[in-house]
């Protein structure tokens, strides 16, 4: 018989008690299910940026070292919860056992192909073999098995693009969904960190969002990454300039915007210390939206604060309503963003 467990996964947390999956420091990832869990065979980790750049950059990019710290890593937490970060990333795999109290229930069976989406953070996780790394895309091929509990989101895998393809998608679906809900038409948007990932995916709902009387700008540290964005025509002014040097970021943007400032920043960078160039970047009143997992709320709250900045700060929450859906319609509605990602990722 199946043991019960809460929705919310505490019947999992080791240490310290009394508190939810995700902020525990040790889970149990033994993969015998509650009544109310999801088994899943994992294949792919698409492990968060933030997270494994700091992994990659502390193994010096040593492949060998990286599968280490990163079983270790899960050896000792019982999950990919990144100390280091406090983030995690997500997976795909295919469902293999489902609890008898979601039987019925959701619109899974044995056999489906799922992606998670919620973080490995507070995801149980076991790992019986590191396949391939993969440290160009932030993903690592596994043997292994996960547990979704009640209250995990997921979604099913699309038929018309590569696993590989939807997994980087869907884990920073949470990104372009929250750009569309944000935007407005005339909008001054400024994506910091456009020419990645989530950037990409963003800059394209921005701008389609904005629409003829806005203006979509794009910052970058590197010449290769702007020139991306370029030849997809995502942006109408593409800043190159680190996003840690602050008043080299406000004076970029006092001259695009000819002295306006931005409407609203949205912020995908995964280096720390991009707080204060989000902020100075946006007109008071404006908004930013902090999707980086870099940030320190800390340092942005008292750094607003510091240069008198009255403006709305968004916590980068990676759900919101159907931000699956919305991100892979981003590829398919730009062909050119996806054969860019195709390359990439798949």
């Amino acid at each position: 018989m199946q043991r019960q467990g809460c929705p919310y996964g505490t019947h999992r947390v080791i240490s310290p008690t009394g508190v939810l999956p995700q902020p525990a420091w040790k889970i149990d990832n033994t993969m015998a299910i509650y009544d109310n869990e999801i088994l899943v065979d994992v294949e792919r980790l698409n492990i968060d940026s933030a997270s494994f750049t700091e992994i990659k950059k502390r193994a010096n990019y040593d492949e060998a070292t990286i599968r280490r710290l990163i079983l270790d890593l899960v050896a000792e937490r019982g999950k990919h919860h990144n100390p280091n970060t406090g983030s995690g990333g997500m997976f795909i795999g295919r469902v293999r056992e489902i609890g008898h109290k979601l039987q019925g229930k959701i619109d899974l069976v044995p056999g489906d192909r799922i992606a998670s989406l919620v973080s490995l953070s507070l995801t149980p996780l076991y790992i019986a073999e590191i396949v391939a790394v993969r440290q160009e895309v932030d993903q690592v091929a596994i043997r292994g098995q996960a547990i979704l509990f009640a209250s995990g989101i997921y979604a099913k895998l699309p038929a018309d693009m590569p696993d590989a393809l939807a997994l980087a998608v869907l884990d920073v679906a949470g990104a372009p969904a929250q750009t569309a809900k944000l935007v407005r038409p005339g909008d001054k948007v400024l994506v910091i960190g456009g020419g990645g990932k989530s950037g990409l995916l963003c800059l394209h709902e921005a701008k389609k969002r904005a629409g003829i009387t806005g203006q979509v700008l794009s910052l970058n540290p590197s010449a290769a990454a702007c020139e991306r964005v370029r030849l997809l025509g995502l942006a109408d002014n593409i800043i190159q300039a680190d996003a840690t040097a602050a008043l080299e970021v406000l004076a970029a943007v006092e001259k695009a915007t000819a002295g306006h400032m931005c409407d609203l920043v949205i912020n995908c960078v995964n280096v720390p210390g991009t707080e204060m160039s989000a902020i100075l970047a946006t007109r008071d009143g404006g908004t930013i939206y902090f999707f980086s997992m870099a940030t320190s709320f800390t340092a942005a709250a008292l750094g607003a604060e510091g240069v008198g900045k009255d403006v709305q700060m968004i916590v980068g929450n990676g759900y919101t309503k159907d931000h699956a859906a919305i991100s892979l319609q981003v590829l398919r509605e730009n062909r050119e963003l996806q054969k860019l990602f195709t390359e990439l990722y798949a």
